[in-house]
């Protein structure tokens, strides 16, 4: 559950260093890259430890799928929060593949 949890405050921290900007195009590029970079140092110090200590609970194709989920769903709601975008319905679709992807992942075959 702490990797969970952890994967899901340092992608938090990464949509707003990825995307966060897109705000303040009347910004400077270098500042906005030196800010993204500051943003980005939290997102490591919580994305590190939550794949050490998820790793022996999960293989690393699972790891990795929980952590695009992750992002999905925080970039979704980020999308639709920050930055004003609609939210459309082949969204939804194309999320329901990844879905189908996390069930053949972690199904024991």
């Amino acid at each position: 559950m702490i990797t969970v949890v952890l994967l899901t405050f340092s992608n938090i921290f990464m949509t707003f260093a990825w995307y966060g900007h897109l705000k303040f195009r009347d910004q400077p590029l270098w500042l906005v890259i030196l800010a993204s970079w500051g943003i980005a140092f939290f997102e490591y110090c919580l994305m590190v430890p939550a794949n050490r200590w998820g790793y022996g609970q999960f293989n690393a194709a699972q790891l990795k799928t929980v952590q695009e989920v992750i992002t999905l769903v925080v970039f979704s709601a980020f999308s639709v929060w920050y930055l004003k975008e609609p939210f459309k319905w082949n969204y939804l679709v194309g999320f329901a593949f990844i879905i189908a992807a996390v069930f053949f992942i972690f199904k024991k075959w």
